[in-house]
């Protein structure tokens, strides 16, 4: 009982809690993007024009990083990249296509930023891929 209330961790909880929370976040977020995906050609003229570069632009955009980084993120690699890609990511989507609501429609976008915000300044800890090539 008194080690369920300690605040001590050992590096391996850490790491392996890094693990869950990185893959999770990367897992979860690969759907979205292959759904996007398999539906680029009817999306592409009626999605989100980000900073006028263009809704194809800014759909191939977010494919990419909805599976391209997420994917990263899983394994790892090129983890801290990954994870601002999609800090970007998520907080327009949270900000400018939710308009904030971080209780409402953009709850799961806001749980999706702070994942990666918090691989953003952790980093993907000992079981990933940089941390194997000691990055």
């Amino acid at each position: 009982m008194k080690k369920l209330f300690s605040t001590n961790y050992s590096d391996n909880a850490f790491n392996i809690a890094l693990l869950i929370l990185r893959a999770g976040v990367g897992l979860l977020m690969i759907p979205h993007g292959y759904q996007k995906l398999i539906h680029f050609s009817e999306r592409k003229d009626s999605f989100m024009n980000f900073l006028g570069a263009g809704s194809t632009v800014t759909l191939s955009l977010v494919v990419f990083t909805e599976l391209v980084c997420a994917g990263l993120l899983v394994l790892g690699l090129l983890s801290r990249f990954a994870a601002l890609a999609l800090v970007i990511l998520t907080t327009v989507i949270v900000f400018k296509v939710n308009k904030g609501d971080i209780f409402g429609k953009g709850e799961v976008a806001m749980l999706f930023l702070l994942g990666s915000f918090t691989v953003l300044l952790v980093g993907p800890g000992k079981y990933s891929v940089d941390g194997a090539m000691g990055k």
